[in-house]
């Protein structure tokens, strides 16, 4: 039920980046890599195929060797655009998104969605889409803090954009953005969803902290220097 073959792994690049000047978020550098290549490898070990959602400078996107999608509707409709564009290329089971401004994103997400996905099915039969929950950051400086924090000291909160999600669920989301609907929650809310707790001991806290702006992304980078 875990087999990476059967999982498609997607970045999410699309955005405007307008916490950050509106530069292509996925091409800024984060350790002298791109953040949507760094995101590529990060995924590589986890999944079979991978894509990369973005909507500018897709020649420079095209150039990491992955397949690269756009949305299908003008105007940045959000990550759920990403999403749509993900499942309309993806030829697996599941479709896995990230977004490209979390780098240092769990080595084992998708084992872990995958597994809350299936627990579901003891009571009946497993989710329909599994996303992730992690400590809250105490804002936007948390990556300054000392990267040995201890997971589980802040409440969890939950991470939709980091989401394992069957590729039969194309036609519902297809018909909940046609009807004009943007918001992540709202559509998961109409599906059996699982949620996977990334508080363990072990866990990185920095994990799911995100950068949205230039100074928060230096910061995640002074973070991890030796």
């Amino acid at each position: 039920m875990d087999d990476a073959t059967r999982i498609t792994g997607l970045v999410l690049a699309g955005g405007q980046g307008t916490r950050m000047g509106g530069q292509d978020k996925g091409l800024q550098p984060f350790q002298g890599v791109p953040l949507a290549l760094h995101a590529l490898d990060r995924l590589q070990p986890q999944v079979g195929p991978r894509l990369v959602s973005a909507n500018r400078h897709l020649d420079r996107y095209a150039a990491f060797g992955t397949p690269v999608v756009t949305d299908a509707e003008a105007g940045h409709a959000g990550p759920l655009a990403g999403f749509l564009a993900g499942l309309s290329r993806c030829d697996t089971p599941w479709l896995l998104t990230v977004p490209c401004d979390t780098p240092l994103f769990p080595p084992d997400l998708a084992r872990r969605l995958m597994a809350a996905a299936w627990e579901m099915a003891k009571d009946g039969r497993p989710a329909d889409l599994a996303i992730a929950a992690a400590p809250q950051a105490d804002g936007p400086t948390a990556a300054d803090a000392p990267h040995t924090a201890a997971p589980g000291a802040a409440p969890l909160r939950t991470q939709p954009v980091f989401c394992l999600l069957r590729a039969s669920l194309r036609e519902s989301l297809a018909q909940f953005m046609a009807g004009g609907g943007r918001k992540i929650g709202a559509w998961i809310a109409q599906h059996r969803c699982a949620v996977a707790a990334f508080d363990q001991p072990g866990d990185d806290p920095l994990g799911f902290c995100n950068a949205n702006t230039l100074a928060e992304l230096h910061a995640l980078e002074r973070a991890l220097a030796p």
